[in-house]
Formats: structure tokens, C-alpha cells, sequence
């Protein structure tokens, strides 16, 4: 059997709970009209005053009676046959009364019910659509869908204040959901890359010692084949310790850092002499709290990165600046470079972990550089065009800790 809707429900009610009442009154109000009448009306009164009179006039008709007597005795029986005639007639009148009552409290009630209905309707409506539309935004929600946008419906303001904080409260879920799905993805990532840092370490260390050792007893005809396994092992090396710096936040207790003379000294070693750098830093800029080294491979990471882009020929330009974040007070490090920039259906995934466009490249450099200012609370930004350049932007706020171990936080 089909449910009846809510909204159906809801107009039931509400015309019910008007017609019923309006019903009972007009029963009672009929009932109540016939049955008071006569007695309201003194009808009675007059049917027993004419009745007794007219005993009373019988009785006096058989007595001696002077004229003047008689003419009294004559006037009241006219006046007794007068009453009585007004009793039939109003009797009469009330017999007839009940019918055309009831016809008009039936007219009342078809106007209550036609009013209720109404009423009932534009409240259902009212009340019914706002509620409906909610209850399918839970459903959506539920399931991770988007809300429907467009104008606001008819209904109360209160309705409105809910979509708005439904809406609110569906951002807010969908964020939770991204940032966990997020977190998952780089415990995973991290995982990873810490079993492979392993599992490359373990036999780098004999293969290492055994071209060591070539190298010394090496034939001059097998040199370049030794240099080639020196080469490879040292990039296989280096591979295995950006695995492991992924693998792990950063560890350690956290310090005072001077942003501006972090940025500076990454800089001046990073970038090689044949790159034009610039390096802009604000005065009296606030310390912030955090791990020196971990802040210093993720602006070297950047630069690596903006090199490589310049070698074509370009600048590089930092800038430390204060900045606002949402906890407060913040320091912010833009690198910028002129070099040959990032497409825009690129540009989204530089962050992921294993995604790159270099010969040779882990993919790793940016998303070391994420996971380290994410671990500190701060936020991280991309801007670039085809043939422009590319802008990355740190914000670490003043007063963030870094996270624990194994917690990041997740912008």
C-alpha cells in the first residue's frame, strides 16, 4: 500500500482539525436553538396564559353580569383568543425553524471547510515543500552528493536559515571527507615510501662498497662501466632518500625560526650562479616555531624545481613577507620564476606524491615540500602559465606547533 505523502498528511490534518470542531459546534449550536426557542421566546407562557384565561372566562360567563361586566369579560377573551391565535402561529413558525437552521449552519460549515481548506493548503504548502526539500538534502548528504544550487523556494525565513546552515554543514562534511580521504592517501604514500626506502638501502650499501673497491683494481678498459654503476648507485641513493623523507614527518624538537635567513641561505645554496636570483625579505618579520631543516629541504625542493624550469633561461625571485592566516599571524615565502611554466591540467597534480615531468624524477620534491608546511599548520598555494612562470607560495602561521608524528594537518 502506498504512503500517503507528508504533505497530503499535513493538509488532512490541519482541515480536519478545523472542519471536525466547526462540525460539532454547529450540531450543538442547531441543537441548542430549536430546543431554547420556545422556551427563550414565551410561548409557553402564552399557551398556558390563554389556556387558564379561557377557563377563567368560562367560569365568569355563568355568573350574573352587569354590561360594563360583560364587556370587560368580552374584551379579555378577545385578548386570551389573540394570544392563543399568536401561540399556533409561532408554534407553527418553530415546527418549520429546525430545517432551515440546519440549512444555514450547513452553509456556515461549507464556508469553514471551504475557508479551512485553503488555509490548510497554503500551510501545507508552506510547510510541506521546505520540509520535503530538506529531507532530500539529507539524502544527499548522506551520500556525498552536491546540493542542488539556485534561487531560495516559498517558505517560512526559518527555512532559509536551515538550507543556509545545511549548506554549511554539507561543505563542512565534504571537506571532513576530502581531508580524510587525503589523509589516508598519504599514510598510504608515506607507507610506501618507507618500505621502498628500505628496500632500496638494504643492498645500496654493498653495491656502494663493491664499486669502491672496482674502482681501485678497475682494467682502464672497463672504467666507464664502473663509472656508470658509481653514478647510477649514487642517483639510486639519493632516490632512496627522498623515499624516506617522505616516509617520515619532521622529527625532532621544534625551534625559533628566522624565515627570512632560512629563505636566504636556501636560496644563495640552491640556485647556481648562472641563474638570476633576487631574494626580497621584509622587515622585523615574527619567528615562527618549527623544524629548520624540514622547512629548508621544502623551500630547496621548490627551487630545485624553479631552476630546472629556468634553464632555458629566466629569474628567480623570493619573497618573505607577513601574512594573515586563519589561526592568526602568519609568514609567508613566495617563489617566483620566469621560466617555462606548467599547464593548467598539470598544474593540480604537482603536489601528488610519484607525479612528474623530468627525466629521472621521483616526483616526490613537491609533495615532500606539501607534507613538511602541512605538518606545520600552513597552507600551500600554486599559480603558473605556459611560457610565464610559476609562482609557489608557503603560509606558515606564527603560533602553529608542528603536528606529531603520524598526524598531519591537513589544509
Amino acid at each position: 500500500m502506498k504512503r500517503v505523502g507528508f504533505r497530503t498528511r499535513l493538509f488532512i490534518i490541519l482541515a480536519l482539525f478545523a472542519v471536525i470542531p466547526s462540525l460539532v459546534l454547529t450540531l450543538i449550536y442547531g441543537r441548542t436553538l430549536t430546543s431554547t426557542l420556545l422556551t427563550v421566546s414565551g410561548v409557553r407562557a402564552w399557551q398556558r396564559a390563554g389556556e387558564t384565561g379561557g377557563r377563567v372566562v368560562a367560569i365568569t360567563r355563568q355568573k350574573s353580569l352587569t354590561p360594563a361586566e360583560r364587556a370587560v369579560v368580552d374584551a379579555h377573551e378577545r385578548e386570551l383568543n389573540e394570544s392563543l391565535t399568536r401561540w399556533a402561529q409561532f408554534r407553527q413558525l418553530a415546527g418549520e425553524a429546525p430545517p432551515v437552521i440546519a440549512f444555514i449552519a450547513v452553509l456556515g460549515l461549507l464556508f469553514i471547510a471551504i475557508v479551512a481548506s485553503r488555509v490548510a493548503g497554503h500551510l501545507s504548502r508552506q510547510l510541506g515543500r521546505p520540509l520535503q526539500e530538506l529531507v532530500g538534502w539529507t539524502e544527499r548528504i548522506a551520500q556525498g552528493e552536491p546540493l542542488p544550487a539556485g534561487p531560495p523556494r516559498r517558505g517560512a525565513p526559518e527555512f532559509e536559515m536551515l538550507r543556509q546552515r545545511m549548506r554549511r554543514m554539507a561543505r563542512e562534511i565534504a571537506q571532513g571527507r576530502a581531508r580524510e580521504l587525503e589523509a589516508e592517501r598519504l599514510r598510504a604514500f608515506r607507507e610506501t615510501a618507507r618500505q621502498v626506502a628500505h628496500e632500496l638501502k638494504n643492498p645500496l650499501t654493498p653495491i656502494r662498497f663493491a664499486v669502491e673497491r672496482l674502482k681501485r683494481d678497475v682494467p682502464p678498459e672497463l672504467r666507464e662501466t664502473v663509472d656508470v654503476l658509481a653514478i647510477e648507485s649514487t642517483r639510486l641513493e639519493g632516490m632512496a632518500r627522498s623515499f624516506a623523507q617522505f616516509g617520515r614527518l619532521p622529527e625532532g624538537p621544534p625551534s625559533q625560526i628566522e624565515v627570512g635567513e632560512l629563505a636566504r641561505y636556501s636560496a644563495t645554496a640552491t640556485v647556481p650562479p648562472h641563474v638570476s636570483l633576487t631574494v626580497e625579505v621584509e622587515d622585523a618579520l615574527p619567528m615562527i616555531r618549527g623544524h629548520h631543516d624540514a622547512l629548508a629541504r621544502a623551500l630547496s625542493n621548490v627551487l630545485i624545481n624553479a631552476v630546472e624550469a629556468c634553464k632555458s633561461g629566466g629569474a628567480i625571485a623570493v619573497r618573505v613577507a607577513r601574512a594573515v592566516t586563519a589561526s592568526g599571524a602568519g609568514v609567508e615565502i613566495v617563489v617566483r620564476d620566469t621560466g617555462c611554466g606548467i599547464a593548467e591540467e598539470q598544474l593540480a597534480r604537482i603536489w601528488e606524491p610519484y607525479v612528474t615531468h623530468k627525466t629521472g624524477g621521483t616526483g616526490l620534491g613537491l609533495a615532500i615540500a606539501r607534507q613538511t608546511i602541512l605538518a606545520h599548520h600552513g597552507e600551500v598555494a600554486a599559480t603558473s602559465a605556459v611560457g610565464l612562470g610559476t609562482e609557489i607560495r608557503f603560509v606558515l602561521p606564527v603560533s602553529g606547533a608542528p603536528a606529531e608524528p603520524g598526524e598531519v594537518a591537513l589544509a
